[in-house]
């Protein structure tokens, strides 16, 4: 596992440089573009040599991308992600980041759910309409990683833009409990049951949002009462991150959700409190240093998964039809968002087409997909959140500058 792990390090520093010395996109879009096209080098070394094909495809299936992102990766993304976000501006749009995040997360899963199913059958594949709800709940979350980097090139308002990455943070948590409340009811083939979604979803992400509290304001505490020993503070919220994320873990809680709050907290002390610069300019530069690394990483294991899919016809057709599917439910759940908010929070027609199209999706899905049983299903699902994720973060993620750009001028 450490060895796979340092090889994609290594690739994602070398992706990183040939992204920035030539195509000068940004970091996440170019790094996986170029992950894309070496999977399909390695793909084309089946015409060349099968031996070595198979090697490569038995390397890239022993990756355990699941737990890398889940158990590691996303607490840290998550948490770096949040210490970023002023937390004052983020809780003036409190009320649509959570309905945004909740409601628009539970309206997103049914609708591309129950049409997915539909569209499943009008091909030709069968999967169980618990399974397909499975999809909508994998797929409705919008991924942070993606969206962070972007908005603030693209030059979106601030409102805006704190809608979305407010969104983004927290749907995630939301998405994962959703997720995996439906896949123990499909899993354990009983009735669909609205009161055991909702026991699951109040224990994991309450849960979350208490601990992720505890560990904000403590490590908030320990961090000010070392004030004048930078490294010490540093140490002390990664202890925060990676501890922290354990222990949600072992309580069965939601550690995305944790990671958020508590990333929220430390970080509104590093713009409010009297700490001293030096302090305050190693956190940052730190949290920056390993959210630009570990993107990198993610987006390599985003484009080297590729290698291990079996091209099938079918399941490629119903993922494009999944692309209109996704983004046409986004639009939909906005507006639907918008009957539960004051006028003045409510997106118009161009807002909500900014809000539509920089809904990008991302690794969480790829990851909560490979984590379905193996079986015919998982296949399809997996085919489809992948064609889904690549085209949201490639035509979606290089086009939304230029969208921001036209509806606002």
């Amino acid at each position: 596992m450490f060895e796979i792990f340092v090889v994609i390090i290594a690739l994602s520093a070398f992706l990183s440089y040939l992204n920035a010395k030539f195509l000068e996109l940004p970091e996440t879009i170019g790094v996986m573009i170029l992950s894309i096209i070496v999977s399909l080098l390695f793909a084309a070394s089946y015409f060349i040599d099968k031996a070595y094909f198979n090697q490569v495809t038995i390397f890239a299936r022993s990756i355990d991308f699941k737990t890398i992102l889940f158990d590691f990766l996303l607490g840290v993304l998550l948490f770096a992600g949040a210490i970023h976000v002023n937390l004052k501006v983020l809780l003036k749009e409190k009320l649509t980041v959570i309905i945004y995040a909740t409601f628009g997360v539970l309206v997103s899963t049914f609708m591309i759910g129950t049409i997915f199913y539909y569209a499943a059958s009008l091909i030709g594949l069968e999967i169980s309409f618990l399974y397909c709800l499975v999809f909508g709940a994998l797929i409705s979350p919008t991924d942070p990683v993606a969206v962070l980097a972007l908005l603030k090139k693209a030059g979106a308002p601030k409102h805006m833009e704190i809608k979305i990455i407010g969104e983004s943070l927290f749907n995630d948590g939301v998405g994962i409990v959703v997720f995996l409340s439906i896949l123990s009811l499909a899993s354990m083939m009983h009735e669909f049951n609205i009161s055991h979604i909702s026991a699951e979803f109040g224990k994991e992400a309450g849960g979350g949002f208490i601990i992720g509290f505890i560990l904000g304001h403590l490590g908030r505490a320990c961090i000010k009462s070392v004030n004048k020993e930078a490294i010490i503070a540093v140490h002390i919220s990664l202890a925060i991150v990676l501890g922290g994320y354990i222990l949600c873990n072992m309580l069965h809680v939601s550690g995305a959700i944790a990671m958020v709050v508590a990333g929220l907290i430390i970080g509104n002390s590093l713009q409010t409190s009297n700490l001293s610069e030096d302090l305050k300019n190693h956190m940052t530069v730190f949290w920056r240093v390993l959210d630009e690394i570990f993107n990198a990483v993610l987006f390599v294991l985003m484009g080297i998964i590729m290698i291990t899919l079996d091209f099938n016809i079918y399941h490629l057709l119903l993922g494009i039809v999944s692309i209109f599917l996704v983004i046409l439910s986004r639009y939909a759940t906005i507006l639907l968002s918008n009957l539960f908010l004051k006028k003045t929070h409510r997106a118009n027609k161009n807002e909500a087409l900014i809000l539509t199209w920089a809904g990008l999706r991302g690794g969480i899905s790829i990851a909560l997909a490979l984590s379905l049983p193996e079986g015919e299903v998982k296949d399809i699902i997996v085919y489809a959140t992948y064609v889904v994720v690549v085209f949201s973060i490639i035509a979606q993620g290089l086009t939304v500058k230029q969208l921001v750009i036209k509806l606002l001028k």
